[in-house]
């Protein structure tokens, strides 16, 4: 069975499915430069954080790949002739040679963790800021561009493709073609606006229709609010499977590329306790996928994962389960192929299909 293949029968059974964490606002919060997204002076440090993820219990892990394209290095130059001329040598292929570094490091952890059942989300996003959907380029351009992450990601060995923080839904369109060209599977997740539309406008439950048409097999929101997910499982969970993992706190963006330096400030407002009760609640209305998104880390994938080793709550369709476990469950599962949150039981009180 491919890593992939169990999480598609979790989601078939009505999962949950639990996301591995962020990996550009953690590694910068440990310190890690966000030069070459860590990959080229701290890929001890990249590869930990796949590591602690997994110890965490998430079922899928997402690649270090955020935001990583060839523009973030040709925006800080007039053109192309410019960054040739006064850039480092490699400049125009470095997006690519550290979309292979970040599947690598992945697929590193994952096999030193003996979960090798954990599938890997090849992450694309918007080209440009994920919050400016204005700065979006031509749909022609855009796909394109995409066509080309997605190519490297799938050449490098992910198990699916994962469109993350997409702001407009014409951009969207394009990479999930370009997704689907791999022959990979393919989930879609968008960014909202406070009224809960698409950030760049367009009706959420347009957005959804368009990407299962095009073969989504699941459909998201992240890097939102955590109060904005509820209102938007309304919208996703009649179509076909959903879920979120929302950012945590208040972006503080610095005084130079935001690229360079993602940071969130007030994440100690969402503690891992209160994600995995908000969790509860989301499970509750429908959700088959949660995580959370900027300004989290392991704890919080830790938190929502019913096989981890911290006790206390755990959410669960039926609600929250508040006892302590005298005995958890051990972290990783015996059997290769088999996701953590899975099991042929029906959900009951206390959680998840299995007494915990």
């Amino acid at each position: 069975m491919s890593a992939y293949e169990a999480v598609r029968g979790a989601l078939g059974r009505g999962g949950p499915i639990v996301l591995g964490g962020p990996m550009g606002t953690e590694l910068v919060r440990r310190g890690v430069r966000w030069r070459g997204h860590g990959m080229l002076t701290d890929s001890d440090a990249v590869r930990t954080l796949y590591l602690e993820y997994l110890a965490a219990g998430a079922d899928l892990i997402r690649t270090n790949t955020f935001q990583l394209n060839r523009r973030i290095y040709l925006d800080v130059f007039r053109d192309a002739a410019h960054m040739r001329h006064i850039g480092a040598p490699g400049l125009a292929q470095r997006a690519s040679e550290l979309t292979r570094r970040a599947v690598e490091l992945a697929r590193e952890a994952r096999a030193s963790s003996g979960r090798e059942g954990v599938a890997i989300a090849g992450v694309m996003s918007p080209l440009e800021h994920c919050f400016r959907p204005d700065l979006a380029p031509p749909a022609h351009e855009a796909e394109a561009e995409q066509r080309e992450l997605a190519s490297v990601l799938a050449e490098a060995g992910v198990d699916l493709i994962l469109l993350e923080s997409m702001n407009t839904l014409t951009e969207a369109r394009g990479a999930a073609r370009a997704g689907r060209e791999t022959g990979l599977p393919l989930w879609a997740s968008f960014v909202l606006s406070p009224d809960g539309r698409v950030l760049g406008g367009e009706p959420l439950a347009e957005a959804a229709a368009a990407m299962r048409d095009l073969g989504a097999e699941a459909v998201l929101v992240n890097c939102v609010p955590p109060v904005d997910v509820g209102p938007a499982l309304e919208t996703l969970v009649p179509g076909g499977p959903a879920g979120a993992f929302p950012h945590l706190g208040k972006l503080d963006p610095p005084s130079w590329k935001l690229e360079f330096f993602p940071r969130f400030c007030q994440t100690d407002e969402w503690p891992p306790e209160r994600l995995a009760m908000a969790a509860a609640e989301w499970l509750s209305r429908g959700a088959r996928i949660i995580g959370s998104c900027c300004g989290s880390g392991p704890a919080h994938t830790r938190a929502l994962s019913p096989r981890s080793e911290v006790r206390g709550p755990r959410p669960s369709r039926s609600g929250l389960e508040m006892r302590s476990q005298p005995n958890p469950p051990a972290p990783f599962p015996k059997g290769k192929g088999e996701l953590l949150n899975s099991h042929p039981l029906p959900f009951r009180e206390g959680g998840w299909g299995v007494r915990l």
